[in-house]
Formats: C-alpha cells, structure tokens, sequence
C-alpha cells in the first residue's frame, strides 16, 4: 500500500494511462479487426508473435524501484509514470492512419473499442478505491489486448440481434426484388471467376456484384441493402467458406439460383484441417442451387474427392462439368498465354469457342472458361459473351500488369496468394520480361497453409529457382523452406532478406532497370508480416 496521498497520486498516473490506453487499444484492435473479432486466433497470434507490452512496463518498474532508493512523494512518482504514458501515447502510430490495410472504425469496431475502454477504466478506478501500489498499473498495460476480446463476448448478445436485423433486411428485399442469385465459391479464384462472369452479366443487363473479396453473411447483407436496387437482373455473390456450414448459413441469407465452385485446394487449410471437409464445405452451394431446381456449374477438378463426385453423380442432371476432363460438358482443351491476354480453346454442347481476355495467369483459363458456360447457362447469348470478355478489366491485384513508363513491368499478385496462383504467376514473369531485363520476385509466402505450409513453399521454391533471377524475401523466417529451396534450384540466384514489405520497396526503388520485369506475389496483412515493437 502507499501513503495517504496514494489515491492522488494513482489518479494523476492513470490521467497518463487514459490517452496511452486508447492508442494502444486502437493498436491491438487493428490486428483483432484482420482476425475477423476471432478471440482464439488473436490471442494465439498475440502469443506466438510476442506482441506484449515491455518497454512501458519496464520504466514503470524502473520508476518503481528507483522511488525505493531515493525516497520520494508518490506524487512524484505518479508524475513521472504519466509523463511515460504520454510520451509513448504520443510515439504510438495511429492505426487509422497508417498501416496497409488501416484499422477501419466500422460501427462494430467503435463498440468494441468503446466497452475495451470501459473496462480498463473500470480496473483502473478500482485501483484508485484500493490505494493499490503503482505497479497495478503495468496490469492494467498488460491487460490492454484482452479488453477488446472480453468486448466481444460482452457484446456477443447485442451484435447477434443487431446481425440478425441485418440478416432479415437483406433476406426480405432479395426475396421481394427476386434477382437470379449466382453463388461463387471455391478455395482460390471465386473472386477473379466473380469479376469476370458479372463483366459478362453486364454486357446482357445490370447486374449487381459484390465487390472486392466481401464473402461474409454481414458483408453481403450490407451489400444487399445498400445497393441492390429493383433493375438489377442478377446478383452475384462470393461466398467464403470459414468452416463447416459457413456456405450453408450464406445460402440461407441468399438462395442461389446457380452455384459456381472453382476449385477445392489448401487455402484456407488450418481451418479446416483436411481437404475432404474443404470439399464438403464448398457443395453446401450446390446442394442449395440444386434444391431450387437450379444448376451447379463445377471445374471438374473437384471431383477428385470422394463426396464431391458422389454428389455430382446423384446429381448429375443438374451439373454441368467444366475443364480439361474427357467426360466434362465443357472441356477446355487449351489455355495460352500471350503478352497480351489469355486465349481460351473451348469446346461446349458441341460448339467450339475461343475465348480471349486481357488477363494474365494460365490458371485464369479455368475462370475465364467457368463464367462463359455459367454466362450461356443463364440464357446469355454465346456471340454477345465472347465480345464481352475481350473487354473484361484487369482484376486487381491479381495478376494484375502494369507497364511502367521507366520500361519495368510489375506484376501485382498481391492480394492473397494460394498454390496453384502462385504457380502461375511464375510462368508468367519471363513472358513479361523484356531484353536483357531480370525477372525479380518479391514475396512473403503464403498464409493460412496449415501442415502444408512447408511442403507448399519448398515445391514453389524450386519452382522459382527455374523463373527467377532475383528473391526478395519479406519477412524471410516465415518462408525458410520456400529460401532454402530457391537456394538449391538456382545456386547463382541473388537472395535479397527483407524485414518488411517496406524495405522491398525501397531495394527496387533504388535498383530497378529498364526490361525489369517484377512479380509481387502476396503482400501480408500487418498481423503476418510484423511483430509489433511495444
């Protein structure tokens, strides 16, 4: 206990505490918001990255001590932990501010960050009542990451009636405008199948797509009743896949008319934790489309799997096959790759088509392929189709080229990397390269791997040794396997070690040369690339 002074003197230290809190909070909350408010998976990467506070707390046990050798006014002592608060409140980076992908303060988030607040005022006013000594306050620190997660069982009650009000408003006004709802799902290339059918929808009438890589019940019910309006024919819809009955519980809010299933593979994998329940996960589409006498159209591919081809078996009518299989409806019989796009030999109800698109990425044939048969599967006329995929846009940040006026071309593959892109992207960088010009990968790897993630990394490491002269490898302790393998594939291969996404950028502002062709392959959220320095 402290002397009678004691509550003043806490007080004055907790008036530092509060602004030092609030940034703090925003910090951790930056990285809870790319967790999705999962409590576990924050918690487990708080642990595994280190990211507790020490630097504060250890000047306030400094302090601490120092008070014991030269006695002073715990006045004094308060004092001086409030100025170490207000220093570090001030040095602390705002969230919103900075960052890739900036901590956004949705109304979810500012409840979160409000209660969070609530309750470390609430500890810190008990220490006042209890004359408590000032190292109370380094719990009150190390209790800061904790608040927003016990925010989230706190408010769990509240943000379920406020998501199922949402939930029923979406419903009600898809039910009442009744568009044709087209699913896509799939463990890679929903979003750039999604970009490229709704392209087409287009060009037949206004459809409705939801936007970027929004997949989840709250974010396509946003989407839903901001911007679904009575002259859209179609809604297309990605719907991800978080778990068992994810795609099950989205198919509840949105009914499809049409499902689409890219593909089955290790994104996503730790979820997971086996490829068949990947697989049954992704046919919950299906099996929804199929109960409103609708139609699946599937890269045959997927019928790898056991459940996925039982069920396209008992549902055989109502499937149309898409890929390189003999015994698919429509078979893609060659992909090509020129420096200007993709060209696409298909062969669909007997009819030959050749499909091109300004794109880049041989894996981009399947999608390309997928949203054609899906497009004349819903009555889209083929001629008007295929003038409408000559114009499709680049997807961003997926494969997505940009000749730079220095004569450098990069590649932007940055949102999300999975296997079989990655794969392709590799392919695509001598293509792109130009001369004399170096081929130049800059990549953190890939994420959410599970088992594989070592496995996955070695195989495109050697990969990469074929295609590339250059690696700059970000965050390069996290890929070791994927180093290590360019390593033994391409012995002359220069090995640049990047901290950060930062420093990368910096080595080719400074190095580049004209007929440089650069492959940004996956660019980390600020939870995987970073350990935070608190």
């Amino acid at each position: 206990m402290l002397e009678a002074t004691a509550p003043y003197a806490f007080l004055l230290a907790f008036a530092g505490f509060a602004p030092f809190a609030w940034k703090r909070l925003l910090t951790y909350l930056h990285i809870f918001q790319q967790e999705e408010y999962d409590g576990p998976r924050f918690l487990r990467w708080m642990i595994k990255s280190g990211s507790l506070d020490t630097r504060v707390s250890l000047a306030i046990v400094v302090l601490a001590l120092l008070s014991k050798l030269v006695p002073a006014p715990s006045i004094v002592l308060a004092f001086f932990i409030a100025v170490v608060f207000l220093l570090s409140a001030y040095r602390e980076a705002d969230p919103r501010k900075v960052g890739k992908k900036k901590l956004a303060m949705t109304e979810r988030a500012t409840r979160i960050a409000r209660v969070a607040a609530a309750l470390l005022l609430a500890i810190g006013i008990l220490g006042i009542a209890l004359s408590l000594h000032p190292a109370w306050i380094v719990v009150l620190v190390q209790a800061i990451p904790f608040a927003p997660v016990a925010a989230v069982r706190i408010l769990q009650p509240q943000e379920k009636r406020i998501q199922q009000g949402f939930w029923r408003e979406a419903h009600e006004k898809l039910r009442r405008l009744a568009p044709v709802v087209v699913g896509v799902t799939g463990s890679y290339g929903k979003t750039s199948t999604k970009h490229i059918l709704g392209h087409l929808l287009e060009s037949a009438g206004s459809a409705l797509i939801t936007p970027g890589s929004v997949n989840t019940p709250m974010g396509i019910a946003r989407i839903v009743r901001e911007r679904l309006e009575p002259y859209h024919r179609h809604f297309v819809v990605e719907m991800g896949a978080y778990g068992p009955g994810s795609i099950e519980r989205l198919c509840r809010l949105a009914p499809p008319d049409i499902a689409v299933v890219t593909a089955v593979g290790p994104a996503h994998y730790e979820r997971f934790k086996s490829l068949d329940s990947v697989a049954r996960t992704k046919f919950e589409l299906p099996a929804a489309a199929i109960a409103r006498n609708g139609k699946a159209i599937i890269n045959d591919a997927v019928l790898a799997f056991a459940d996925a081809k039982a069920f396209t078996d008992d549902h055989r009518a109502s499937m149309v096959l898409v890929g390189q299989g003999e015994g698919s409806d429509a078979r893609v019989r060659s992909v090509t790759q020129g420096r200007d796009g993709l060209t696409v030999q298909l062969t669909f109800r007997g009819e030959d088509y050749t499909l091109f698109a300004p794109l880049y990425g041989l894996h981009h044939g399947g999608n390309m392929a997928l949203a054609f048969v899906t497009a004349l599967a819903m009555g889209i006329d083929a001629e008007t189709a295929l003038i409408a995929m000559k114009s499709t846009p680049q997807i961003s940040h997926r494969l997505e080229v940009r000749r730079q006026g220095d004569g450098t071309t990069i590649i932007d593959d940055g949102y999300n990397s999975n296997p079989v892109g990655f794969a392709s992207a590799l392919d695509l960088l001598p293509l792109l390269a130009s001369g004399e010009g170096r081929r130049i990968l800059v990549t953190p790897g890939m994420v959410e791997l599970g088992e594989a993630h070592a496995e996955e990394h070695r195989k495109l490491g050697t990969k990469a040794g074929e295609a590339v002269d250059i690696l700059l490898a970000v965050a390069p302790d996290r890929i070791r396997d994927f180093v290590d393998a360019y390593k033994a594939a391409r012995p002359g291969g220069e090995v640049i070690e990047c901290a950060g996404f930062a420093q990368a950028q910096a080595w080719m502002g400074a190095n580049l040369k004209p007929g440089d062709a650069v492959l940004i392959e996956n660019d980390l959220p600020d939870l995987y690339e970073r350990k935070l320095s608190l």
